[in-house]
């Protein structure tokens, strides 16, 4: 396929463009920082629809146009900066990239939305565990409250064109192998990462799922949790449910380290299958 990818340049963003386009695909990214040496870099500013538009249908000798669009582009967490520039930066990204391939006839989409939608810090007890997309979206920040926003307007744009496909991939917290240095360290303090049940997704499987979105896109809105099979600890996952939230209905029995972050419907749908793990490369 012929895919414009926003956010290119970010964390995740290059590790997609690298495997997307090993896989065959022309990618271009669309991003405000980027190498001028890549001639698949088009330096765009995603608030602005004008640019988003432009970019998409074609550049001068770059493209002339494409199949599928990757919507990665964003500030990517929350507190990186004030509220209200997050909410304007994002939102407004969002829409932009969703209207632009709307308009043009593109009727593949998949997205990053967040766990974060989820109820992350689980201040607040989740439902059941393990999570899943069976249950409202719980917003706690205005990060995971844009992305609340963005799935509802995803789904709104799919019923007014029943053929438009976009997949909201509620990504974990992303890591790289040279991140698994410090996973150990975890263990000391199992409350230190109860803020997403102890998920993580490694990019490369993040990669995975975005092209399998793409590939088998079907009409409609879907979300999806995009996290890898294990979690970050060494403890079992039955004794960290226990000790953080003995509250909680623990809906099935957990392998010894199994995520909490329900990925079964990405399995089921997307063929989506999680290839690497930091206990192999830590």
């Amino acid at each position: 396929m012929k895919i414009a990818l926003t956010g290119g340049s970010g964390k995740l963003g290059r590790v997609a463009v690298e495997y997307l386009r090993a896989s065959g695909h022309e990618v271009w990214n669309l991003d405000r920082v980027g190498e001028r040496a890549d001639r698949g870099f088009i330096l765009t500013d995603l608030t602005d629809y004008g640019q988003v538009i432009d970019a998409i249908a074609g550049v001068d000798d770059r493209h002339d146009g494409v199949d599928a669009v990757v919507h990665l582009g964003a500030l990517p967490a929350p507190g990186l900066a004030p509220d209200a520039a997050t909410f304007r930066n994002n939102m407004l990204a969002t829409h932009s990239v969703f209207q632009a391939a709307r308009r043009l006839g593109i009727k593949r989409i998949a997205y990053a939305s967040s766990e974060t939608v989820l109820g992350l810090p689980f201040d607040i007890d989740p439902p059941y565990i393990p999570v899943d997309e069976e249950y409202e979206t719980r917003p706690e920040s205005t990060y995971s409250l844009v992305k609340h926003l963005e799935e509802h307007m995803a789904r709104q744009l799919c019923r007014w064109d029943p053929e438009l496909s976009i997949s909201a991939l509620r990504f974990s917290n992303v890591m790289v192998p040279e991140d698994y240095r410090r996973f150990p360290q975890f263990d000391s303090d199992p409350r230190a990462r109860k803020w997403n049940l102890w998920g993580y997704i490694d990019a490369r499987d993040g990669a995975q799922a975005i092209e399998k979105a793409l590939l088998t896109a079907r009409p409609g809105f879907e979300a999806y949790i995009i996290a890898n099979a294990d979690t970050v600890m060494s403890r079992s996952s039955a004794s960290l449910a226990a000790e953080v939230f003995p509250n909680v209905r623990v809906t099935k029995e957990l392998g010894e380290h199994e995520t909490m972050l329900g990925i079964d419907k990405a399995r089921r749908l997307l063929g989506f299958d999680p290839q690497f793990s930091w206990r192999q490369e830590a």
